[in-house]
């Protein structure tokens, strides 16, 4: 009998998600009696706003939306979209240059797909959110990770870009706030950045998923704004996720030229069809609706912001950049590793992670999850709580 062909090699090499493979882990431990407490998933702890549900039980009572509606996503909700990208990233677009995908992530798929070409070289800042090099990956594109540390703020510069730029490089991956970090690009630096590659011809993919959530009077300004010219380069990927407590909606978007988004349409056709209509009418109304319940969302991340940071600025050996965006905190725990506690002594900040979870019942992403060892992720997007209960048990191991 003729062996079974292989399975794809490119799938093989893809590796799960780490940021849901630790939180899978604790929640199969909190299932099994254990009191963990996780800070690994991005995800708000928020229900989401009373009159999206209600507008989303309306839309069942339609019969259109059992229907197939256009793959690239209701014109009413592409409109809707091209409002809040003029309103909050300063880029006038027409419905057309708008496709709603299935969450945010399957936008970030989509424009490197969009992109990319086989052997291309993409610039990824790094700590990066652990799907961007796994889907560049999958667009057979190289990613070349360009790495900021604490000292910078976790933020790039275009002098760090140039040195990693060669005549392959066809691609930037721009994301501000950060995931992980919760780092914010100023308008200075943003701008810097964007020139650059406008001088150079590079393609921009801009994360503005976490654009809402700002802090100290922080504004994100989205790249297009800083340099208009670089719109004609760039793809926008964005959703209703983080900013509305609508993770399990799958409600995301990309904006970006038209030729760029006609051939992203074109994949989108085949690979999936319309979003869900539901969670479209969902979106329409959490963007054209009151925003009243977004700021006291953001104003209790606000609060955890600061309690993490300053809580695990007690730990010695742990510095703590204050991230002003999205809902993370990244601390450098180098001054940790190399050192004995509860009787073992980890040297990464993987061995660190697993440490913490068995020792404290404290389930947190590992840096190499993002990039270089030697970090921890933690989200703030949980209960008041539970968030301090957490890192006073990490104060408590790491005091021994």
């Amino acid at each position: 009998m003729t062996e079974r062909a292989p399975l794809s090699r490119k799938l093989s090499a893809i590796a799960e998600s780490a940021t849901l493979k630790v939180d899978a882990k604790a929640k199969a431990l909190q299932a099994a009696g254990r009191p963990v407490i996780s800070y690994a998933a991005g995800e708000p702890d928020f229900a989401t706003p009373q009159f999206i549900v209600d507008a989303a039980a309306e839309a069942l009572h339609n019969p259109a939306n059992f229907r197939y509606t256009p793959a690239a996503g209701l014109p009413v909700l592409r409109e809707a979209i091209a409002a809040k990208t003029l309103r909050d990233s300063g880029l006038e677009v027409d419905q057309s240059q708008v496709i709603v995908t299935n969450g945010g992530k399957q936008a970030v798929y989509q424009a490197f797909q969009t992109v990319v070409n086989p052997g291309d070289e993409v610039l990824l800042p790094a700590p990066y959110w652990t799907t961007y090099p796994e889907a560049i990956a999958l667009a057979d594109g190289i990613p070349v990770e360009v790495f900021a540390g604490a000292d910078q703020d976790y933020k790039v510069t275009v002098e760090q870009l140039e040195a990693a730029r060669t005549d392959k490089t066809t691609a930037l991956v721009f994301v501000s706030p950060s995931n992980p970090t919760g780092s914010v690009y100023t308008l200075e630096e943003t701008e810097a950045i964007g020139r650059w590659a406008v001088e150079h011809g590079i393609w921009i993919i801009s994360d503005e998923i976490y654009q809402n959530l700002v802090y100290e009077g922080t504004r994100a300004v989205s790249i297009v704004e800083a340099v208009p010219e670089a719109a004609g380069q760039t793809i926008l990927v964005n959703g209703v996720a983080k900013t509305y407590a609508m993770t399990g909606w799958r409600l995301g978007w990309m904006v970006g030229p038209k030729d760029a988004i006609k051939i992203a349409g074109n994949l989108q056709s085949h690979l999936c069809s319309n979003v869900n209509n539901i969670a479209q009418r969902a979106a329409l109304a959490a963007l054209s609706g009151p925003q009243d319940e977004v700021e006291q969302m953001r104003q209790a991340f606000d609060r955890r912001r600061q309690l993490i940071v300053a809580e695990l600025s007690k730990i010695d050996g742990v510095e703590v950049p204050t991230p002003l965006g999205a809902f993370y905190a990244y601390p450098d725990v180098r001054g940790l590793l190399g050192r004995e506690w509860a009787g073992v002594t980890p040297t990464t900040s993987l061995e660190l992670a697993d440490l913490i979870l068995e020792k404290a019942e404290v389930a947190v992403v590992p840096g190499e999850a993002f990039g270089p060892s030697g970090y921890l992720r933690l989200s703030y997007a949980l209960g008041d709580d539970a968030l301090l209960e957490g890192v006073q048990r990490m104060q408590r191991l790491f005091a021994s």
